[in-house]
């Protein structure tokens, strides 16, 4: 494009004789890694050279000095970072008979970088029908789709914003509907019509069970215990022959111990008494992947002094959910392993 601002000729003769013999246009924008932004110095009839002069917006100054024959173009790549940036200066041109003249330069270039939208736990309300999320330019506009665990959508459309700037939270609604949020899609578009995409699955459901109980100390599942882990598999497979088709589904088991013995012992027996869950209902048939993690004494259902015999803390959790379950105050971030 040919800026106006960049061939502005006024009724002084000198700089009505640099238009005719040079003019200038702007490539404002690039796309990081693939190019810069560029300004051309086109030479249309004999000059003895140029220079460009500029202040970028952040301080940095550009100097290039040049020249060439009637029908060249120079072209002066702009060495910038990612952004926008605002240029002033001025072009400078030297005339075969010793005289100068200069125009006035002010353009802004931008070198566009992936455009990235952020996303964080406590931003995600699916209760409140919700979701807040930034992104790294100003905004134009997002394509939501909010589909439901009915196989029904809540929300497809697209929500316009008015340019908000970088950073700045934005936010999406939908109505309420039949069934549980499964997956939350989103397409949002910067002003100059770059998009990212980014998929959500807030989806999740806890699994009732009897809880197994395991011997002091131990972490073996006992015969007379399989009943229970027998029942939870079936409850487990229902579930996910509902759902599964939907998306990929996944098995969280989540420990617990209660306050009688040390805190790091009751995390290891928790942790492998996790594990010895998941083995069971791996080896019963169930082909989903499965995670575990052991919490131990540290998230207890009903708080206790240390060295309290509580049964109502002896649990494990069992949770379908499509990506790592958002759990309440966790003592720790959890760390998943995957059988």
């Amino acid at each position: 494009m040919t800026s106006r601002l960049l061939l502005l000729c006024l009724t002084l003769s000198p700089l009505c004789a640099l238009a005719d013999a040079v003019r200038v246009s702007l490539q404002p924008q690039a796309t990081l890694g693939k190019g810069l932004p560029e300004l051309r110095v086109h030479i249309e009839e004999p000059i003895a050279g140029f220079e460009v002069k500029l202040k970028r917006g952040d301080g940095q100054e550009v100097r290039v000095k040049g020249g060439g024959q009637p029908g060249v173009t120079r072209t002066l790549r702009l060495e910038q970072p990612e952004g926008r940036f605002h240029y002033e200066g001025e072009l400078v041109v030297r005339f075969p008979d010793a005289q100068e003249s200069s125009m006035p330069l002010s353009f802004d270039a931008e070198l566009v970088g992936p455009l990235r939208m952020t996303v964080v736990p406590e931003d995600v309300d699916v209760a409140g029908r919700k979701l807040r999320f930034t992104l790294s330019r100003p905004a134009s506009h997002v394509q939501v789709t909010v589909l439901m665990d009915t196989g029904k959508k809540a929300f497809d459309g697209e929500v316009p914003f008015q340019g908000e700037p970088a950073g700045k939270p934005l936010e999406v609604t939908w109505p309420a509907a039949e069934g549980r949020v499964l997956r939350i899609s989103l397409k949002a578009f910067d002003t100059s019509d770059f998009y990212t995409a980014l998929e959500l699955f807030p989806w999740q459901v806890d699994i009732p069970h009897e809880e197994v109980t395991f011997p002091t100390g131990s972490a073996d599942v006992p015969t007379a215990e399989r009943r229970k882990l027998d029942a939870s598999h079936s409850l487990i497979a229902d579930a996910v022959s509902r759902y599964g088709r939907f998306a990929e589904m996944r098995l969280y088991i989540l420990g617990h111990t209660d306050t009688v013995g040390d805190t790091d012992s009751n995390r290891e027996l928790s942790l492998q008494r996790a594990r010895s869950i998941a083995a069971y209902l791996r080896k019963r048939g169930l082909k989903l992947p499965i995670f575990y993690e052991g919490f131990g004494e540290q998230s207890p259902r009903v708080a206790t002094p240390d060295e309290t015999d509580e049964a109502t803390n002896r649990r494990a959790e069992y949770i379908l959910a499509v990506e790592p379950p958002a759990l309440p105050q966790p003592p720790f971030p959890p760390r998943w392993r995957k059988l």
